[in-house]
């Protein structure tokens, strides 16, 4: 009887007990295990492709999500997921392949399914970037704000994941709500009494979900085991350098001499398979987007005006000086704008930070004053390349992603990519894709082939020399570096030589090194975000890799 009064009193006082929980008694950190490994890894499908019961299907061993659709009369795929999510792929003349993207959150994910018999096609989907966790672990920060606000943040013990964009916080009773910006996964968590489970989905479909207890220790993140593996006896003392922490977080290293790739290792738990967040290294490919539309002539000079190429509802920004304002000035980081990034005080909405927390990035922009005329003095600023991807968003007559894929990466057999989009989910040229270290060393050898692939033309050798050329001087960097096309340049002296070098460069320490005299191409991928050690690459080229190449 006592036994049966207990279970009634919960019974009745359960539901306001959680109806009435405080997230504040949830503040601190929380952690627990996902049941596999591979939980982030989507097998997607498409079965009986040109049959009555044609379905795009994603799953994992937990999860399951089937689309019907309907190849169109041009061998063009488009299937919404949710109002923002979607797939949108070619099929190949040969039919051999589909070519395509599954826009999710920010990113626009590559696919390249494989035929793997009549009417089937496989591929892979890896939300995460990485192909299999190398840790379960799965932590949530829960803070709350004085205005009774709260936010969660989910994190990775797996840190080669790039960290999540979680926003829109929703309590509810005993549910807490959140999303994903960059990946567009969605969260739910329930509050229980000394545990949150929390669920993780992709549109309404459930991929995994997980127990979180409060955390007892120190959260722990990568730490993964190196395999060293010297090629060049010279480059051990470097290897051994990183792995020591005297060149942290430097996650992979590639050199190519007259074409071979003669050195390639990896750190922390990196592999050639996962994409590498590149940063600003991609505007140097954002410029290459823009030499492929020049020679397909989409546009007639690089002194034409951009307004000449923005959407007509941007028109009415301009005036007698921003209509000076040309495809040249912004390839060179001479716009004029007030939109600079760093090195000085910044005093404008423009510079990337700003514009970014605004509804329309491309107006905010061109609201900001002129500071200087253009083409007569450069400003390193992300505002530069963005108005060029709205301007080659305009002028193709294709989705720009399709653009880049058919034109650029699928010539140097780029497949496994990730672009991020701005809020009109256009590739956002001022940074951000995500690339193999190896397929960043295939765009440097492309530059310094001149623009060849493998006996093709990709981009031509007018635009690789303009693209080279040192224009003027950034005012805003430490080092005063000369600059092209987004490409920056630097020489390097040793032993009373000084060597030349044209680089793509990203935060945290992305680098292509292209050195010309020496037919050298060089990688560094790192993940120096919040030490200062963003230019760390320069010293291990210059103090160690250098030294090699030129015994």
């Amino acid at each position: 009887m006592k036994i049966n009064i207990l279970v009634l009193i919960v019974y009745l006082f359960l539901p306001l007990y959680l109806k009435s929980q405080d997230i504040t008694s949830y503040n601190g950190n929380w952690e627990g295990e996902l049941r596999s490994s591979k939980t982030f890894n989507f097998r997607v499908e498409i079965e009986n492709l040109g049959l009555e019961n044609t379905v795009f299907q994603i799953s994992n061993d937990d999860f399951k999500a089937k689309f019907p659709f309907k190849l169109d009369e041009h061998n063009q795929i488009f299937i919404p997921f949710t109002e923002k999510e979607y797939f949108r792929g070619l099929l190949s003349k040969n039919k051999k392949e589909i070519s395509g993207f599954i826009r999710s959150g920010m990113l626009l994910y590559h696919l390249n399914l494989q035929k793997v018999n009549k009417n089937n096609y496989l591929g892979t989907w890896n939300i995460f970037f990485i192909d299999e966790l190398k840790s379960q672990k799965l932590f949530l920060n829960v803070e709350t704000n004085a205005d009774s606000s709260f936010g969660a943040y989910p994190f990775l013990s797996d840190n080669r994941f790039t960290g999540t964009w979680c926003h829109n916080f929703k309590k509810e009773n005993n549910e807490i709500t959140f999303t994903d910006g960059k990946t567009g996964i969605h969260f739910k968590g329930k509050l229980l009494f000394d545990k949150i489970h929390l669920g993780l989905y992709f549109g309404n479909h459930l991929i995994a979900d997980i127990d979180l207890t409060r955390s007892k220790s120190d959260w722990q993140f990568g730490g993964f085991a190196s395999d060293l593996k010297s090629t060049i006896l010279q480059l051990r003392e470097m290897e051994l350098d990183i792995v020591n922490d005297t060149f942290p977080n430097t996650h992979a290293v590639l050199i190519s001499k007259n074409g071979k790739l003669i050195y390639e290792n990896y750190f922390d738990g990196y592999n050639p398979n996962i994409p590498h967040d590149t940063r600003s290294a991609s505007k140097s490919i954002s410029s290459a987007i823009v030499g492929i539309a020049k020679d397909k002539s989409l546009f007639t000079s690089v002194d034409q005006s951009i307004f000449d190429l923005l959407p007509l509802k941007y028109e009415t920004f301009k005036d007698s000086l921003k209509s000076k304002i040309d495809i040249k000035s912004l390839l060179t980081m001479s716009s004029g704008i007030d939109a600079i990034d760093f090195g000085i005080e910044r005093t404008s909405l423009a510079s990337e930070d700003m514009y970014q927390q605004t509804e329309d990035w491309t107006k905010t922009i061109l609201e900001a004053p002129m500071i200087y005329k253009p083409n007569t003095r450069a400003n390193y600023g992300s505002a530069n390349p963005h108005l060029l991807g709205v301007a080659m968003g305009s002028i193709v007559k294709k989705p720009l992603e399709l653009f880049i894929d058919q034109n650029l990466f699928e010539k140097l057999n780029i497949t496994n990519y990730i672009l991020q989009t701005d809020l009109t989910e256009r590739p956002y040229f001022g940074g951000g894709m995500y690339l193999t270290p190896r397929d960043m060393m295939k765009f440097g050898e492309l530059y310094l082939n001149n623009g060849a692939w493998k006996g093709k033309q990709v981009i031509s050798k007018e635009w690789i020399n303009l693209s080279f050329k040192n224009y003027r001087t950034l005012e805003n960097t430490k080092d005063k570096n000369g600059y092209g096309y987004f490409w920056w340049h630097k020489s390097y002296e040793l032993d009373e030589k000084k060597i030349a070098s044209i680089e793509a460069r990203g935060a945290g320490g992305q680098y292509i090194f292209i050195i010309p005299t020496l037919k050298t191409v060089v990688v560094i991928m790192s993940g120096n975000f919040r030490n200062g050690k963003t230019q760390q690459p320069e010293a291990i080229f210059h103090e160690k890799i250098l030294p090699a190449l030129l015994k």
